[in-house]
Order: C-alpha cells, then sequence, then structure tokens
C-alpha cells in the first residue's frame, strides 16, 4: 500500500517540500495504518527511530480531514525540556497547515497560559502536572471536550511510578470530560514487556495495536579505558572527546559536577546538562552544542529521552548505566553520520568493566528490562480524593466512591480499602463534614494548601531541594536541603560555574548564592544512583558463570574481565551462593544473589528480623555480607538463617518488613498504615516476587577452604 500518496495534501507537502520525503519508514507506514483504524497504538523504536513523526503524521492528517474546532490533540511529555524540543518539530507540520500548537508547563508565563483572543489551540503541549492544573480551570478544561488524539511521548519514564498512575488517571478524566474514549498512542524506547505496557496504557477500552520494528543490525564501535586513578581517567575522557561532538554520560548530578569541574581547562566548549539546573541553563547547553563544531556536554539521563542535539562522533559512558533500557538510548546518541555509533566506555576497575561488559551484551540480545506499573497506589488515589472534594468545594462518599471506580488505575483497590481510606482521612482532619458530606480539612490545608494548592497537582514528592537564586532573582538550579543546611559562606559548582552560598529562607525554601571564585565544597544531592537493574545483576552472573564474555575484547580488557570474575566463587546459574571469607574484625559471610540492591535490601532486612543476635548487614547490587556472623561456624549459622527465612509463610515475612522511609510517598500522611504497609508490599518491595525467587533458588555454600 502507498500510504504517502493516501496522505491529506497539506501532510504530503510539509513531508517532500520541508523534510524531502518521498516515502514513509516503515513503523511509520504500520503506525499510520494502526492509528487511521482508530485503534489505541504503542510505538516502540530506537532513538532516531522516527517516532515522533509516526505519531505526528496519522495525527495532523485525521485533524485536517475532520477540521473538527477546539483543542483536538494533547501531546504529553514527562519534561518541559522535551516539549520546549519538540514545538518546532510539531510547528514544521502544523503552522503550514494552518494548525496552532501552544505549550503549557510550569515555565510558560501564567498570563500566557490562557487561549490567544479565546481560541483553544488544535494541539496542546502539556505535562501531566499541567494538565491537572488545566483540567481545574473549568471555562479553560471545556475545550478538552474536542480532543481527539492523545500523544503521550517517552512513556516509559513514566510506568513505574506515581506519575504514570496519575497520568493514566488523567486520561480517563478526559474520556469523562469528551463523553468517549479518546484515542491514546504512547511512543518509547525499546521495554522488555510491550504487550503488557500496552495493555495497562490502553485498557479495556478501543482496539490497541503494538507498532516495534526491530533495529536493523548495524556495526557498533566500543572503546574501554580501565583506569583507577582519577587524574588518569579525565586525561583519557579529555582525549577522547578532543576534537568532537560528543555527549559524556554520568550517572547521577554530582558526578556531573565533579567531571565538568575535573576537565575544566581540559576541553575548549565543555558543557554540563542535568535536571538540578534551571531550564534556562539547560536550554542554553543545548543551543550552544548545536551551534558548536566540537563541544562536549557532561550529562546524566536527562539527554536520554528525545531531546534532540544533532549529530555526534562520540558517546562516552562513564561507569556502568543502571540499565540496558538506559544504555540503549545513549547508545541511541551516537552514529547518525552514516558511520557506525562509538560509545567509549571509561571505567574505574575491572568490576565496572564486568559490569559494562554485561550490559553490552544484554543489549545485543535485546534483553531489557520489564516494566512494572503500581499495583496499588494509595498516594495517587489520596492526591484524587482532595482535588476532586477541591474541584467541588464540598463532595460526598456516595460521589466518591463513583469517581474512583470510574479510574482504571484503582480498579484493584477494593471498596472497603476506599472506605478506611476516607474514614481515615476524615479522623486525621483531611476532612471536615458529618456523615456523608466530604470538606476540605484543616489538615489538608496546612500540608498541601499553600499556593493555591499548588502541592496538589503533582505526585513528586517535593520538599528536598532549595531553588538557588541570585540577589537580582534570577534561578540557577536547585540545591539539596541538606547541603544549604551545612551553612552559608562556601563555594560550589553548579552549571560548571563556581557560586558561594550567602544566606537561606527555609521558610520559601530558597538559596541565595552569588558568582563564586575557584573550587569548593562537594555539591550532593539526595537520591543520586539507583543501583544496577536485575536484568544487568542476572547479567553479570551469566559472564561471570560462563568465564568470560562474548566480546572481541582487547587482550588488556581480557585480562582484566579475568581478574573481576576471579573474584566470585565458581558458580552455575540462578542459585544463592554462600562464602566464607575473613574480614578485618574475624569472619564474614558473603550472599551472592545478583538479583539488585532492592532485593538484597530486602532479605537483609529480613535476615536482621529473624536473628536472635544483631548482625551488621550490607546490601549491593550483586550480594550482601554478614559481618559479624558467629564466629564458630560462622556459615552455617548464616545458610541455617537463610533456611529459616525461606520456610516462613509468606504473611509472617511480610510482618517482618518494615514501613519505607519517611517521604516515600508525598501524600503518606493521609493514608492508614494498614494500606500503607499494603502499598509498600506491592510497590516498594514488590513483595509476591520476591518471595517466589527467595524460596525457589537454591542454597551453594562453598567451604572456605575451596571459594572456587
Amino acid at each position: 500500500m502507498d500510504t504517502f500518496a493516501l496522505l491529506h495534501e497539506g501532510v504530503r507537502e510539509v513531508l517532500a517540500h520541508r523534510l524531502g520525503w518521498n516515502e514513509l519508514r516503515p513503523v511509520q507506514e504500520d503506525a499510520y495504518v494502526q492509528i487511521s483504524a482508530g485503534n489505541d497504538v504503542l510505538i516502540i523504536a530506537p532513538t532516531a527511530g522516527g517516532k515522533t513523526e509516526a505519531a505526528l503524521i496519522p495525527v495532523v492528517d485525521g485533524i485536517l480531514r475532520r477540521n473538527v474546532p477546539g483543542i483536538a490533540a494533547l501531546y504529553i511529555a514527562p519534561l518541559k525540556a522535551l516539549i520546549n524540543d519538540q514545538e518546532e518539530r510539531f510547528s514544521l507540520f502544523c503552522l503550514p497547515n494552518g494548525l496552532d500548537i501552544m505549550k503549557w508547563h510550569g515555565d510558560v508565563p501564567r498570563g500566557d497560559r490562557k487561549w490567544p483572543d479565546g481560541e483553544p489551540p488544535h494541539l496542546l503541549m502539556i505535562t501531566p502536572e499541567s494538565l491537572e492544573v488545566l483540567l481545574m480551570e473549568r471555562e479553560l478544561s471545556s475545550s478538552l471536550r474536542q480532543v481527539r488524539f492523545i500523544i503521550i511521548d517517552e512513556l516509559h519514564a513514566f510506568v513505574e511510578s506515581g506519575r504514570g498512575v496519575h497520568m493514566r488517571v488523567l486520561l480517563d478524566r478526559i474520556d469523562r470530560l469528551a463523553g468517549r474514549k479518546v484515542q491514546r498512542i504512547g511512543l518509547s524506547a525499546t521495554v522488555g514487556n510491550a504487550e503488557e505496557i500496552l495493555s495497562w496504557f490502553s485498557g479495556d477500552r478501543n482496539g490497541r495495536a503494538l507498532v516495534q520494528i526491530a533495529p536493523v543490525p548495524t556495526e557498533k564501535r566500543f572503546s574501554f579505558v580501565v583506569e583507577e586513578k582519577t587524574a588518569a581517567r579525565m586525561r583519557a575522557l579529555a582525549a577522547a572527546v578532543y576534537g568532537k561532538k560528543a555527549l559524556v554520560f554520568v550517572n547521577s548530578r554530582k558526578d556531573a559536577e565533579d567531571v565538568t569541574q575535573a576537565l575544566s581547562g581540559q576541553v575548549g566548549q565543555l558543557l554540563v546538562h542535568h535536571s538540578s539546573l534551571s531550564s534556562e541553563m539547560r536550554k542554553e547547553t543545548e543551543e550552544a552544542f548545536s551551534r558548536a563544531g566540537s563541544a562536549c556536554i557532561i550529562c546524566t539521563s536527562t539527554l536520554e529521552l528525545g531531546i534532540d542535539i544533532g549529530d555526534l562522533d562520540v558517546v562516552v559512558q562513564v561507569g556502568p548505566p543502571s540499565s540496558v533500557s538506559s544504555f540503549l538510548q545513549r547508545m541511541g546518541r551516537a552514529g547518525r553520520r552514516g558511520r557506525p555509533p562509538h560509545v567509549a566506555c571509561l571505567l574505574r576497575n575491572p568490576f565496572e568493566l564486568l559490569c559494562m561488559v554485561a550490559v553490552i551484551e544484554s543489549a545485543g540480545k535485546r534483553e531489557v528490562e520489564p516494566l512494572s506499573p503500581p499495583q496499588k497506589p494509595y498516594d495517587v488515589l489520596v492526591q484524587q480524593i482532595l482535588l476532586e472534594v477541591l474541584r467541588s468545594r464540598r463532595s460526598s462518599r456516595t460521589k466518591m466512591r463513583r469517581f474512583v471506580r470510574g479510574l482504571s488505575s484503582f480498579q484493584k483497590i477494593s471498596g472497603k480499602d476506599l472506605e478506611t481510606l476516607l474514614s481515615h482521612m476524615t479522623d486525621k482532619g483531611f476532612f471536615e463534614g458529618d456523615g456523608d458530606l466530604l470538606l476540605p480539612g484543616y489538615e489538608s490545608e496546612k500540608l498541601f494548601g499553600r499556593s493555591n494548592w499548588k502541592d496538589l497537582f503533582s505526585v513528586i514528592s517535593g520538599g528536598d531541594e532549595f531553588r538557588a537564586v541570585t540577589p537580582d532573582g534570577d534561578f540557577i538550579g536547585k540545591l539539596d536541603s541538606r547541603f544549604v543546611a551545612g551553612g552559608s559562606g562556601k563555594s560550589f559548582s553548579l552549571g560548571g560555574k563556581s557560586w558561594t552560598f550567602i544566606k537561606s529562607d527555609d521558610a520559601h525554601e530558597l538559596a541565595v548564592v552569588v558568582p563564586g571564585q575557584g573550587e569548593g565544597n562537594t555539591i550532593f544531592w539526595t537520591g543520586g544512583q539507583t543501583g544496577l537493574s536485575s536484568v544487568v545483576c542476572r547479567a553479570v552472573e551469566q559472564v561471570v558463570a560462563r568465564g568470560g564474555s562474548v566480546l572481541p575484547l582487547p587482550a588488556r580488557q581480557e585480562e582484566l574481565l579475568l581478574e573481576a570474575i576471579r573474584q566470585f566463587p565458581s558458580i552455575t546459574d540462578g542459585a544463592l551462593y554462600a562464602i566464607e571469607q575473613q574480614g578485618r574484625k574475624g569472619p564474614e559471610v558473603i550472599i551472592y544473589t545478583f538479583r539488585g540492591r532492592k532485593w538484597n535490601s530486602t532479605l537483609s532486612l529480613l535476615l536482621r528480623g529473624a536473628s536472635e543476635k544483631k548482625l551488621a548487614v550490607t546490601a549491593t547490587d550483586l550480594s550482601l555480607t554478614i559481618k559479624n556472623p558467629p564466629k564458630k561456624d560462622a556459615i552455617g549459622s548464616v545458610c541455617h538463617l537463610i533456611n529459616s527465612v525461606k520456610s516462613r509463610s509468606d504473611r509472617k515475612l511480610e510482618e517482618a518488613l518494615p514501613l519505607p522511609p519517611p517521604g516515600t510517598y508525598k501524600f503518606c500522611p493521609a493514608i492508614p498504615e494498614s494500606l500503607l504497609r499494603e502499598m509498600a508490599l506491592s510497590d516498594y518491595y514488590h513483595f509476591p516476587l520476591f518471595s517466589k525467587e527467595l524460596k525457589a533458588a537454591d542454597l551453594v555454600v562453598f567451604s572456605p577452604e575451596s571459594p572456587s
């Protein structure tokens, strides 16, 4: 079928005369067929695979054919920066065809968040949080009744968090406002369970279709530098990016600032990009990079997503990435000039090399992390209940039951649990009123009522960062509250520039800063690196069990990889491996699990709870270590303890796990402990899967004399 010839004339004109196209890519052909048929569609393609056009072409085509008044399409993105970046691409299709587009998010001045001359745009670009705000505006939100298409970009970035639940609630509420099932189009990088995510995204609504084009096998170049000394590692990094257009990916905001500071003076056009920088500074970085000949951006995952930064010569990965999905996104940034993608891996030691090799092997086999949406999202339910009461100024339990029942995200929450939640919120002062009546209470106003209830519009936890501003009020970025609490007068690097912190305003969470001189305190943020995914950990296990990599490594790297492998006992695959070693204060027992830090932390909690003696247990990505086991038969005692935990009923194990740390869930104060525990077991500990894996795993014991 010649899909190109079937397109509306206005779309063909844009493709032919502005982009120079005379045909569509396979992903765009398939997407056009499925979207035109009215299906909900999930489009999966690698970076630069044509996903955006695959959605835009049929959507703009449909708008032009229907000539519907009001907002015909919504584009929802996880980042304001992504919306800003995509505006030009959307304009290319819309403006020549007389279609208006508009951005609506927190960086758009409040006075501009209204329809020009009272006329809503044909296509609105928005974040979930800003869409929540828009839905509170009765007059403006009425324009959403005409919506025919909703495009959700970078869908994978939403799925596993409360933002994903929030986004799905918003989609259901738009269906309710429109009085029909509005067509949904999701765009995503590769995920390990695409059909499940499509089902989660679409629900039992319309027909649905997965459009997934397998990437064409291409040559890829990998290079490795393993260097323990920081100065030597930075010299190697400077050499790798010299004279090139390069993205250097690091795994935390602190690393981004540290590497930028270390490279200062060694690289000409050196830029930095991460989430704690102001949107203006990030935009300046993106624009400077696109203009420059050779340039280097030190960045975090903020440049994994679909922000277009043009052609690259090399992508540098500093330390192994946390997931295969992340690595595929980063690698996809390179190789856009008809040359093989080049990824240079800069690693600290043989262990990091082992992890990096495991990531690359998994990427080559497209073994990508499956995504797991929350099953018991009581925190988002609290948000929606409070917003519903706020919208109508008063509500009732009867209306609330009807409201919640119509939202697919809460289908697994029983009527009994909803009643428990409403009673708790009333008892704790989140609601006022007698009997069936619900009114906003004192506790709701105290916790969430500031700035016209601004805190209710997002499920993202706040309060841990201060806005760094100059005395003139210019916003620079965000500082960790613990860093600010350390006192004024210290200098630090942010955005590659030196600043001095002079005072703070705790009530408004502001830190006043002025340009500083030279190096200063090391800046840090809470919640940096998350550890290796379980897919990466199991891939490491496979490399260790195999005794080497399938990658054609240079001789030096092959030798270093074998050095890392020799640190592990001789394993097979899939078991728990116990080995005793001598520590500084006596025997220690290591349990190799290869299941990830969260899994190991959960097992650590259960072992501590089951032990009669207070145990010192530390968990890492691949293992956990008991540092003070009984000195007599240390390994036997620990193995007995593990088997004891494995033999316990799920109910006993659930009771032994503590509630998550305060601040894990934004709306935690409004949730009764019984439901908070239920949510934690389901979505924080992922207990059903944890228990199944723990009880199915064999325990292999290595004697202290022969670890291999």
